[in-house]
C-alpha cells in the first residue's frame, strides 16, 4: 500500500505545523547537551574526548543522513520518510535515557542524527511540495526558519528545567515523547508526496556519502585531542576517499541521489557556500556563549543559557518577517545581507576582558541573531526553490548538510583557539581570535555568494539531464 492510498489530502497549514515542530524537537535535542554536559559527563564517566563525542554526535548523524534521507524522500515519499526519522529520534532518545556509559551514549546521540536528518530534509521537502514559489512559500520558509531559532533557544533551558527536575536523563525521555506525539500529528496531518517518477535506491552512492561525511566529521571531533594523531589523520584521509568514490559513483550512475549538474547552478551553489559559510561562523560561535560566559567572565550556568537567548531568541522572531523582505530584496540579496550582519555582531563580540559584565555580549549577539533569522528564512526558500520540485527534499538536504559541515569545521576550530588556556584571560583571548575566525569565515560566505555567476554544466556521461527547476529564484 503506498503513503498515497493510506493519506486523505491535508491542510497546508497543518503540513507547516509538522513540519515547524519537528524542526524544533531536533533543535532542541541538538543544543539540550550544552546546558548539562558536566552532570551528563559526570554520570556516563566522559573524559575531554567523550564529552566532545556527546556533543557533536548528533552533527555526525546528521551530516552522514541528510542528503540520502531528502533523496530517500523524495524517490519513495517524503511523509514516510519524515515519520521514519520521527520513530528512530524516539527509539535513540530513549537509549540516550537508559544509557549506562559514555560509548552508548555517544551511538544514542548519532541515532539521534540520522533521525532527525530524515526530519530537517523532508520537512522542508514538504513545505516546498504544498507551497507554490512566491509569497506563500517565503512565508512558510520564515515559518521553518523560527523552529531553527526556537529550538536553539528552547533546547538548553528545557535541559536545565527538566534536570532540575529528575535528572539530565528525563529530557531525553521527553524528546521520545514529544517525538511520538509528533508522529501521531504527522500521520493525520501530513500529506502523502508521491514521486513524479520513482527511482531505484542509490545504495551505493548513499553509503559512500553518508560514511564519508560521518568519518570526516569524526575526524575534526578526533582532532580536538590532536590534530597530528595518527587516527586523526587516518579519520579524514579515509572519509575524504569514500566522499571521492562518492563523486564517481554520481558521475557515471543515471539516477544518482545527488545531481552533480546542480552545481553548475548559481542560486543551488550560493545557497550551499551560505549554509556552509553560517555553519563555520555565526553558528559555532553563538554555540560558545555558555561556556566563555562561565569560563571567561565567571557567570553562572543560566546567565549563559540566557545570554545565547538573546541570538536564537532573535534568530526565531526575524524570519517571521523576513518573508516581506522578498518584495524587495533577491533571495541572493538577502544572503549576502544575513552573512553580513552576522559577521557584523561576531565582531562586535571582540574585546572582552575577564572584568566585562555579560551584558557586553548582549549588542553583538543581538545583531548576530537578527541577521541570522534573515539568513535562515532565505536558506530555507532557496533550498527548495533551486532544485526541481520533485527534488525538494534532495535540495533541503543538501543545503542542511552544508550547514552542519560547516558547524563542525567551525566548532573544531573555535575549540582548538579557545582550549589553548585555561585562565581566564587566556580563555577570552583564544576567543577573541575565534571571533576573527569565524567572521571572516561569514564575510567569505558573503563575498562568493555575491560573485557567484551561473556557468555552462558540463559534466558528461549519465549524470547529464536537463535541469527544470521550481523556480528561477535567484
Amino acid at each position: 500500500m503506498t503513503d498515497a492510498s493510506r493519506s486523505a489530502p491535508r491542510s497546508a497549514g497543518g503540513t507547516l505545523a509538522v513540519a515547524a515542530a519537528g524542526t524544533a524537537l531536533v533543535l532542541v535535542a541538538f543544543t539540550a547537551p550544552l546546558a548539562t554536559l558536566p552532570a551528563t559527563a559526570a554520570a556516563v564517566h566522559a573524559g575531554p574526548g567523550g564529552q566532545a563525542w556527546i556533543l557533536s554526535g548528533m552533527s555526525v548523524g546528521c551530516a552522514a543522513g541528510l542528503l540520502g534521507a531528502g533523496a530517500l524522500g523524495d524517490d519513495h515519499g517524503r511523509r514516510r520518510t519524515l515519520l521514519a526519522g520521527v520513530l528512530l529520534l524516539a527509539a535513540a532518545s530513549l537509549l540516550g535515557a537508559a544509557a549506562p556509559d559514555a560509548l552508548v551514549l555517544i551511538v544514542a546521540r548519532i541515532l539521534q542524527g540520522l533521525g532527525g536528518a530524515a526530519i530537517l530534509a523532508c520537512s522542508l521537502g514538504l513545505i516546498g511540495h504544498v507551497y507554490p514559489d512566491g509569497p506563500q512559500r517565503a512565508r512558510a520558509t520564515g515559518i521553518w526558519g523560527a523552529a531553527l531559532g526556537a529550538g536553539v533557544a528552547a533546547g538548553p533551558f528545557l535541559a536545565l528545567g527538566l534536570q532540575a527536575v529528575g535528572g539530565w536523563r528525563v529530557l531525553y525521555v521527553a524528546t521520545a515523547l514529544a517525538a511520538l506525539l509528533l508522529c501521531v500529528a504527522g500521520r493525520v496531518w501530513l500529506p502523502a508526496s508521491p514521486p513524479a517518477r520513482r527511482r531505484p535506491v542509490d545504495v551505493a552512492g548513499t553509503v559512500l556519502l553518508g560514511l564519508g561525511l560521518a568519518v570526516v566529521l569524526a575526524g575534526l571531533v578526533q582532532g580536538r585531542t590532536g590534530w597530528t594523531g595518527p587516527l586523526t589523520l587516518g579519520l579524514f584521509t579515509a572519509g575524504l576517499l569514500l566522499v571521492a568514490g562518492f563523486v564517481v559513483v554520481e558521475h557515471r550512475r543515471a539516477d544518482a541521489m545527488f545531481d552533480l549538474t546542480l552545481l553548475g547552478r548559481r542560486d543551488f551553489t550560493a545557497a550551499l557556500v551560505a549554509a556552509l559559510a553560517a555553519g563555520a561562523g555565526v553558528l559555532s560561535l553563538a554555540s560558545f556563549t555558555p561556556i566563555i560566559v562561565e569560563r571567561g567572565l565567571g557567570g553562572s550556568a543560566l546567565a549563559g543559557v540566557a545570554a545565547m537567548l538573546a541570538w536564537s531568541g532573535l534568530s526565531a522572531l526575524t524570519p517571521l518577517a523576513a518573508g516581506r523582505l522578498s518584495r524587495w530584496i533577491t533571495p541572493r540579496g538577502q544572503l549576502v545581507a544575513g552573512l553580513l550582519g552576522c559577521a557584523a555582531g561576531q565582531l562586535a563580540l571582540m574585546g572582552l576582558h575577564p572584568h566585562s559584565p555579560v551584558a557586553r555580549l548582549l549588542p553583538g549577539l543581538l545583531l548576530a541573531g537578527a541577521a541570522n533569522g534573515v539568513l535562515n528564512a532565505a536558506l530555507g526558500r532557496q533550498a527548495v526553490s533551486s532544485v526541481p520540485a520533485d527534488r525538494t527534499a534532495m535540495g533541503s538536504g543538501a543545503n542542511n548538510t552544508a550547514r552542519y559541515l560547516g558547524s563542525a569545521i567551525g566548532l573544531a576550530l573555535v575549540t582548538v583557539l579557545i582550549s589553548h588556556g585555561t585562565t581566564p584571560p587566556a580563555v577570552l583571548a583564544g576567543w577573541n581570535h575565534a571571533v576573527l575566525a569565524t567572521a571572516a569565515c561569514s564575510l567569505a560566505g558573503a563575498l562568493i555568494v555575491l560573485f557567484t555567476r551561473d556557468r555552462a554544466t558540463t559534466v558528461p556521461g549519465p549524470a547529464r539531464r536537463r535541469l527544470e527547476p521550481a523556480a528561477q529564484a535567484s
